[in-house]
């Protein structure tokens, strides 16, 4: 295994930093930044490319640490000074092992669907730890792949990788900023599942959630933040659902993190007391 030495801020050193920081650094290299024990493990776990680890030889490592840089191949690994790798850590406490990972494409094949098929879109993310939490509850719930649309927060950010707690890694999310790619999709999905549904999601006063028949193959339509479903998705919903608050609660709705959890809930509860 090939091994480079880094101890002071050179050019290896600088494009962990951008990788960390830069959006269009990251997409120029096709790859992103990642630490935590449960996170490498998961991209362990789930076959994604891993490029690099970084270490620092001044610390003595942990089983589980020199376990991982025999057992997994990676292109070329980086020992790095201890001062350098506390500078990248986001941790209060260094991580002992930083990874550098391949991104996967954005294509519709990287779904593996089920007979009956449960999907979610979120529409202009702004918040990376919403998108992190959705992508988290995605992977509790058995959501089968999440699909991102218009601009919003980079997927790859270290933020939304850490908030997933590990899901990153085993749930499958594309980026389709092309909307007729999407409409051909929806399409296909249509014809390859009879009954399929998109439900939307919104705040508004609109049909409860628990009367909605969710337990077919459907995929949830969750709107940004602040603006909610762009004009085009709410058009093209076969149906808006809402989530209704109690008569005495301040609250007009929830953050868009727990009402995604609440739909993608229910879902699962309809298909589980149908037996589908």
């Amino acid at each position: 295994m090939k091994t480079e030495r880094v101890y002071s801020k050179n050019a290896a050193y600088q494009k962990f930093e951008v990788l960390k920081t830069n959006r269009n650094k990251r997409y120029r290299y096709n790859e992103f930044f990642v630490e935590g024990v449960r996170n490498i493990n998961e991209a362990i776990h789930n076959h994604w490319e891993i490029v690099s680890f970084l270490y620092t030889p001044e610390k003595p490592l942990s089983n589980w640490a020199q376990e991982t840089l025999k057992s997994v191949h990676t292109q070329v690994n980086y020992e790095l000074s201890a001062a350098l790798m506390a500078e990248l850590s986001g941790k209060a406490d260094t991580s002992e092992l930083m990874a550098v990972i391949k991104m996967r494409p954005d294509s519709f094949e990287q779904f593996h669907l089920s007979e009956n098929p449960l999907l979610a879109l979120f529409d202009r993310p702004s918040n990376k730890g919403n998108l992190g939490t959705i992508i988290r509850s995605c992977d509790a719930l058995g959501v089968e792949g999440l699909i991102l649309t218009g601009h919003g927060v980079d997927l790859y950010d270290p933020e939304v990788v850490v908030s997933s707690m590990g899901s990153f890694f085993n749930v499958p999310v594309i980026r389709v900023p092309d909307i007729p790619k999407l409409d051909a999709f929806l399409a296909d999905m249509k014809k390859r599942y009879p009954g399929f549904q998109t439900i939307g999601t919104t705040a508004h006063k609109e049909y409860p959630i628990y009367n909605a028949e969710l337990s077919g193959p459907l995929l949830f339509m969750i709107g940004n933040e602040t603006d909610g479903l762009c004009r085009a998705f709410k058009e093209s919903c076969d149906r808006l659902v809402t989530i209704p608050m109690v008569e005495t609660s301040s609250a007009s709705s929830f953050n868009v993190g727990c009402a995604a959890t609440v739909m993608f809930y229910e879902a699962v509860r309809q298909r589980t007391c149908s037996g589908k």
